[in-house]
C-alpha cells in the first residue's frame, strides 16, 4: 500500500479533495493512505508560529525550518521514505512519467511551500526531489500537491474500476487521447463517428490511434516530437 504524507501550513485546503472521488475511494479501499500534517502542530513557538521574516530584507514571509525538520524527523523515524518532495518553481516539471515512477513507491512525503518560500536549509538537507507544475505563480504548494497526488494514486492497481483506463490516458504514450463519445448516437443532429458504432474493434483501435497522433501533432508538437523519437 502506498502511503503519502503531506506537510502543510494550511491543511484545510487539502481535506475535501483528498476525501472524495477517486482518491477518497482509494483510501476507503485501503489501497492508499494519505496523512495530512499541520505544520503548526510541530511548532515550538507558544503561538504556533511557523514563519518569519527573511534575512537580508525583502517582502513576504518564509517557512521556518524547525517545524518542518521536527515533522520529517518524526516520520522518518517511523518508516523509510522513497522520496521527500517539495513543490518549487525551479523544480523538475511534473509530467506523466513522473507520476508513473512515483506510483510504484511505498512511502512519499510532500512538503507544500507557502508564503515567500521555505528556508533553504530544508531544501538542502531534507528534500530529495523538487517538482513544478509549470510557469505559474500560486499562493502555496497545496494545489500542485493535490494534482500530483491524484495523478499518482489513479495509476495504482485497483484504484480505477477499469484496469486499462489509466494506461490509455493522454500522455501515457506521448500522445493526446482520441475524442470520446457516449449515447445518444445522434444528439441535435450531431452524430457519433460511424466507425465507433461499427463493432469492428480492430478498425476502431486503428482510428483512435490515427486521430490521437494527428491531434497531438496539431495541438502539442512538443509531445509529438517525443512520440516520433521513441517510436
Amino acid at each position: 500500500m502506498l502511503r503519502i504524507d503531506i506537510l502543510s501550513a494550511v491543511p484545510d485546503l487539502l481535506e475535501s479533495p483528498l476525501n472524495h472521488s477517486i482518491v477518497g475511494r482509494a483510501q476507503n479501499k485501503d489501497i492508499v493512505e494519505v496523512v495530512i500534517h499541520d505544520l503548526r502542530d510541530y511548532s515550538t513557538d507558544k503561538h504556533r508560529k511557523i514563519d518569519d521574516y527573511p534575512y537580508g530584507g525583502g517582502s513576504g514571509m518564509v517557512l521556518s525550518p524547525q517545524p518542518i525538520f521536527d515533522c520529517i524527523d518524526k516520520l522518518t523515524s517511523e518508516r523509510d521514505y522513497d522520496e521527500i518532495i517539495f513543490t518549487s518553481p525551479d523544480g523538475e516539471l511534473f509530467e506523466q512519467n513522473s507520476a508513473n515512477r512515483l506510483s510504484i513507491q511505498k512511502n512519499l512525503i510532500f512538503l507544500c511551500g507557502h508564503y515567500k518560500g521555505v528556508d533553504q536549509r530544508v531544501r538542502d538537507e531534507l528534500i530529495t526531489k523538487e517538482f513544478t507544475i509549470g510557469d505559474v505563480v500560486l499562493s502555496g504548494g497545496e494545489l500542485p500537491v493535490l494534482m500530483m497526488a491524484d495523478a499518482i494514486i489513479r495509476l495504482i492497481p485497483g484504484v480505477l474500476g477499469d484496469a486499462e483506463s489509466a494506461l490509455s490516458d493522454s500522455f501515457q504514450d506521448d500522445l493526446l487521447d482520441a475524442p470520446v463519445y457516449t449515447r445518444p448516437t445522434d444528439f441535435r443532429g450531431l452524430k457519433v463517428p460511424e466507425i465507433l458504432v461499427s463493432g469492428d474493434h480492430k478498425k476502431i483501435k486503428e482510428w483512435r490511434s490515427s486521430i490521437s497522433e494527428e491531434r497531438t501533432k496539431q495541438r502539442r508538437p512538443d509531445l509529438y516530437k517525443n512520440f516520433n523519437k521513441n517510436n
